[in-house]
């Protein structure tokens, strides 16, 4: 049952979320489809502006500060545009970015949309070019991202690991932030693209169905979610399965079903995985149980996958909707009585 959170902002003010992970730039290069090529059959994009955003990690966070909290970013960016620009982006947003290090041997992971249309239409994603750091980080760097990280973890109320394949997090990093929420009590949420089986023993995970599917090898039955939190050996599973709503399994109790809030058909789900790790987690350090914090994390993703591009969403946004959604659920329990 979705009960209204009167108070969300209240609970949510202040908290300090550590959030280490990818840091990416989602770059959106706008423009005015003018004609096709004589060169070659693709089209002529005149271009109007060009726009970066948080990605990966970097929206997480992004997502926290919106929301009233303090959320501190750790990641690796290079001594490049892209990397000044996402460290601004984000410094400009109310995120610390004090643990973003910036090494010249690194290159920012950037993800370029261009977005295009007729001067009369709507624009389009008709192109994404993805620059992506291919020599790993080294020795100096590792160590120094460690030591942020660290040093991060321990002022927070909560961790956020945020693993898109690109480098920042590895197994040993996450055994020590692993070792530092336990030992201040504090709730550490996982997220990996490729890798989530390798992180075990956090607090709560948070996979798509497609991130869910890889771990059992097979296609998904909400039978198997209790299975995976067992595998990855936390307290909690939460499961986005997009227009199908979320899943959550957690110690002790049978595996519920959330139904998704809002349409079912999105505007664009770019991000959505990064606001629901977010809130959920930021539910979790204000002291709220797995249900409910899924509940309102549910509510978040619904909101922000009626926006386009990497979206963050408000407090305004989020206790608008906890709040339509209670007369409903009371009508519902009125009903049943």
């Amino acid at each position: 049952m979705v009960r209204q959170e009167t108070d969300i902002a209240a609970r949510f003010a202040g908290l300090r979320v550590a959030v280490v992970g990818d840091l990416v730039a989602d770059r959106y290069l706008r423009g005015t489809i003018d004609r096709v090529s004589r060169e070659a059959p693709v089209l002529i994009v005149k271009h109007d502006q060009t726009e970066t955003f948080p990605g990966g990690a970097a929206n997480a966070a992004a997502n926290i500060a919106s929301l009233g909290g303090a959320s501190l970013a750790v990641g690796i960016v290079g001594k490049d545009a892209s990397g000044e620009e996402l460290t601004a982006e984000l410094a400009a947003l109310g995120a610390e970015t004090r643990s973003i290090l910036a090494s010249s041997r690194y290159s920012t992971t950037t993800k370029t949309r261009v977005l295009a249309g007729r001067s009369t239409s709507s624009r389009q994603q008709v192109l994404r070019i993805d620059h992506e750091n291919r020599h790993g980080l080294g020795k100096d760097d590792r160590e120094n991202l460690r030591r942020l990280a660290v040093s991060a973890a321990a002022e927070s109320d909560a961790i956020i690991i945020s693993d898109y394949g690109y480098g920042a997090v590895d197994v040993d990093l996450f055994a020590e932030l692993l070792s530092v929420a336990r030992e201040r009590d504090v709730p550490i949420v996982v997220d990996s693209r490729y890798r989530l089986a390798e992180f075990r023993g956090a607090t709560a995970a948070t996979p798509n169905l497609e991130e869910a599917e890889a771990i059992i090898g097979c296609c998904f039955e909400p039978e198997a979610a209790e299975e995976i939190r067992r595998l990855l050996e936390c307290r909690a599973l939460l499961i986005t399965r997009g227009g199908n709503g979320m899943l959550l399994s957690e110690e002790r109790q049978p595996v519920t079903q959330i139904p998704v809030v809002g349409s079912a058909e999105p505007v664009d789900v770019t991000g959505a995985g990064d606001t629901v790790i977010a809130v959920f987690t930021m539910a979790l350090a204000a002291g709220l149980d797995f249900h409910r914090a899924a509940e309102i994390a549910n509510h978040a993703g619904g909101i922000v996958v009626m926006k386009r591009g990497t979206a963050t969403v408000s407090l305004e946004e989020l206790s608008e909707s906890l709040a339509s959604a209670a007369p409903r659920v009371s009508a519902a329990a009125d009903e049943a009585l």
